[in-house]
């Protein structure tokens, strides 16, 4: 279903004339041209005519459709065979009881959500690249229908590649879980990364500067938190949110953001807060108190560091990433070095408590300064 034609979701069997389909697409030929071959079929159905064909309900329909992210059209032939197979799978995965009604609605919109992302990412940024004008005399418009038709099958062969191996990743760490709550709510380390005084940078760098330096934050915050294993779960502009499954980790992570963006003359400072407890996933994002306190560690942190939370310095003791008492692991030094004791262990990090304070909503809490060991 196209996303950008306007109306209302139709409730009868009206039948649709030529005026009405051509009103569904006011951009002209090249656009009908280019759905044609993106979709691999011409127009059909009207909304009706393919939730008829699907063998489900209108409502649910309408429902499936606005979840994916598609404006209503009205009573216009906009639809495609795909369209209504797509239905047909949706609704097929309820009655056969894989899916509630509800979930199958999550997933629609999961996907439209994502897709939709990726779609216009790709347009703005990869195709518009590609589409300047060449020294072949060809406008931007007529290198555009060859382009799309050459990369189409690549980028879609690709897509599906990348979703199976996410697919896997996902997989893997939930059956991994020790038992069903566990799968939804997970004991995670939770992290965000923000560019200090990034308001101020909006009012005094143009446009295209201002694009250029977030998209170069995401970019550096993308690749690093994959390189070490976390999960990227969403970018806000001037603010990365990631996750990982271990506390060193994400202590790994928070410190390399800092020291890449700290060599870095073109990037302003950042600062990172990490949490450690209690999450819930829903549809790729994560919630509750834990990301709450990571959100707020953030906030007061000073800039070019990391704070965490108590049970994240608990978590790294506990683990041996770093001592739980910098006073005995100092001793312990001391002792094995005029051969008194043994050689304590290695640790990665270290970790200093900063001031109480409180925190609305959450009470009063003790951040702990994160630095690596040595």
């Amino acid at each position: 279903m196209t996303a950008d034609d306007p109306g209302t979701v139709p409730t009868s069997d009206e039948a649709t004339g030529p005026d009405d389909e051509a009103a569904a697409a006011p951009d002209g030929p090249l656009a009908i041209r280019l759905e044609q071959l993106i979709l691999g079929a011409d127009r059909r159905y009207t909304p009706f005519q393919a939730a008829r064909a699907a063998g489900v309900s209108m409502d649910l329909a309408a429902r499936f459709w606005r979840a994916m992210g598609f404006a209503d059209i009205g009573q216009v032939k906009a639809l495609t065979e795909a369209d209504v197979l797509a239905l047909r799978r949706l609704a097929g995965l309820v009655e056969a009881g894989l899916l509630s009604e509800a979930m199958a609605v999550q997933v629609a919109r999961s996907t439209g959500q994502t897709t939709a992302r990726l779609a216009d990412w790709q347009i703005d940024s990869f195709l518009e690249g590609l589409t300047e004008p060449q020294d072949t005399g060809l406008t931007r418009t007529e290198i555009t229908y060859p382009l799309v038709e050459l990369l189409l099958p690549e980028l879609e062969e690709f897509l599906v590649y990348v979703w199976r191996r996410q697919l896997a990743a996902a997989t893997g760490r939930v059956v991994q879980a020790q038992d069903d709550a566990e799968m939804v709510d997970r004991r995670l380390a939770v992290g965000f990364a923000d560019l200090v005084g990034f308001t101020r940078l909006t009012r005094r760098l143009e446009e295209e500067e201002l694009g250029e330096l977030v998209e170069a934050f995401e970019t550096t915050c993308a690749d690093l938190v994959a390189a070490h294993g976390g999960r990227l779960i969403k970018t806000l502009g001037d603010e990365v949110l990631f996750s990982a499954d271990d506390a060193g980790i994400a202590a790994e992570i928070g410190l390399r953001l800092i020291e890449t963006m700290t060599h870095d003359e073109t990037m302003p400072e950042l600062r990172v807060g990490i949490a450690f407890g209690t999450v819930t996933t829903r549809m790729g994002d994560v919630f509750g108190t834990t990301v709450n306190l990571a959100s707020r560690l953030t906030s007061i942190a000073p800039k070019d560091t990391v704070l965490v939370d108590e049970a994240f310095a608990e978590e790294l003791g506990r683990t041996g990433e770093a001592p739980v008492s910098e006073a005995e692991a100092a001793a312990a030094e001391k002792a094995a070095e005029e051969g008194t004791g043994e050689a304590p262990p290695s640790y990665r990090f270290a970790l200093q408590p900063m001031w109480q304070r409180p925190v609305r909503g959450l009470g009063v809490i003790e951040p702990w300064l994160l630095s690596r060991r040595g």
